[in-house]
């Protein structure tokens, strides 16, 4: 294109005519993209351009001249400032939709074999279903979320996807310690994250305290007043960083962990463990990658970023021998220990990174013929992808939160096995994030 159509400030009425990545409406000038925030597909609007690149533009809405029938009123006053959902202003139903042709889309443009995608599986009560939640603290001494691509922090009064509990439990640190909170811009203060992870199904809570320092927190007030709070951690971070955890953790209170149970199994969850933050739609994940995977008692499988062990635990009882690979230490100690609390007898956890583990592991000779993959959203690595590829897995099973190195992977894996279905299943309600649940054969 010679010349760009559009320039800062300037206004057009538009058609909507598709979604992007983060479910922000697409319309088109003279065929030039523009994303427009807060619009949804298949409305005409007024929008005002708000900054130009060389190949797109963004935009905002000025006013809705025909609207969707998936539009909603708002349900929460911090939207749309805040990161958290991106699509409240969308019917649910709706966002599923977003979320399934979010992934078709990039199967369309990517993959030799356009199947079509599953439909999205959604959860019957999208709301209050995050097990952890971080919390900074704003300016003006109040609890908050970052506000979406941005450091600032939005308060809220109630947070429609974190537990009313942990919303209660961080308010009242807040509240207590406000003569402590922590200053970007100087470097002074104690107070900077809070973090509370719950237990669901057990009703435990963790509260981990995030100091610049290792002052210690007297708990006892906390406690009483909340009591299924079974452990609370100082975690010592006093590095100018956007990390919230450093390794050191300080035990105040407990024993430094917590419970929770997915299905009929018992996991240990430590601060710095991965685990799934929406256990209701996680079991859903585990138990269709366990029904596409079609396991036999004489299967041998490898689980690759095994985190704590949850998907290994709940394919063991299925086959002969389960072998879990995680970076992470901490993670496969817990792991360990989920293995023993569940009388798990045929499996076994290694600490390294999946590209060299996994690569040593088969050297020893070891061939498994099912292999479930979870990896971080950066996806698989070329060695990785290749040991799986010279394997020829019977059957290997593909979990993603981020649709985009899905497919980028799935193209690379093709040429050995036949990508059979595509499951999205909405483990981030009310935002554009979705995981997928990906079934490969053989060729």
């Amino acid at each position: 294109m010679d010349k760009i159509p559009v320039r800062k400030n300037d206004e057009f009425i538009v058609d909507i005519i598709d979604y992007g990545a983060d479910g922000e409406g697409i319309a088109k000038v003279e065929n030039f993209t523009i994303f427009v925030i807060g619009a949804l597909k298949n409305e005409k609007c007024k929008i005002h351009i708000t900054k130009v690149t060389s190949s797109y533009a963004f935009a905002k809405v000025v006013e809705i001249i025909e609207k969707s029938p998936y539009r909603v009123e708002k349900d929460c006053e911090s939207f749309p400032r805040c990161g958290g959902c991106n699509l409240r202003h969308i019917e649910y139903e709706g966002t599923l939709e977003i979320k399934r042709q979010k992934v078709q889309n990039l199967v369309n443009r990517t993959l030799e074999d356009k199947i079509t995608v599953n439909k999205t599986i959604g959860m019957d009560k999208p709301i209050y279903y995050r097990n952890k939640a971080i919390y900074p603290i704003s300016s003006n001494k109040e609890v908050g979320i970052f506000a979406g691509r941005s450091h600032d922090v939005i308060p809220f009064k109630e947070c429609k996807i974190q537990t009313l509990e942990s919303q209660k439990i961080s308010k009242y640190i807040v509240e207590n310690w406000k003569d402590t909170i922590y200053d970007e811009k100087t470097g002074k203060g104690l107070l900077r994250n809070i973090m509370i992870r719950e237990g669901f199904a057990t009703k435990e809570i963790m509260v981990v305290i995030v100091q610049n320092g290792t002052k210690m927190y007297d708990a006892t007030n906390l406690i009483k007043q909340f009591p299924n709070i079974k452990t609370v951690v100082i975690n010592v971070n006093t590095k100018e960083t956007n990390v919230v955890l450093s390794r050191e953790n300080i035990i105040v209170y407990g024993d430094g962990y917590i419970y929770d149970k997915l299905g009929e199994y018992i996991f240990k969850i430590s601060p710095n463990s991965f685990y799934q933050v929406n256990p209701v739609q996680t079991e859903k994940i585990y138990n269709l990658a366990i029904e596409k995977a079609r396991l036999e008692k004489q299967d041998i499988i490898c689980d690759l970023y095994c985190g704590i062990g949850t998907i290994g635990i709940f394919a063991s009882k299925y086959v002969k021998k389960v072998y879990g690979i995680e970076i992470v230490e901490e993670a496969i100690k817990d792991a360990n220990e989920n293995e023993k609390l569940n009388k798990v007898e045929n499996i076994e956890f290694i600490n390294g990174d999946v590209e060299f583990a996994f690569d040593k592991l088969l050297k020893k000779n070891i061939k498994p013929n099912v292999t479930i993959v979870d990896p971080p959203r950066k996806g698989l690595d070329e060695k990785t992808i290749e040991n799986l590829c010279n394997l020829g897995l019977e059957r290997l099973i593909y979990i993603s939160c981020n649709p985009a190195t899905l497919v980028r992977d799935l193209k690379k894996l093709e040429f050995v096995y036949n990508i059979q279905e595509i499951t999205p299943i909405d483990n981030f309600c009310y935002s554009s994030h979705v995981e997928c649940v990906a079934v490969l054969k053989l060729k």
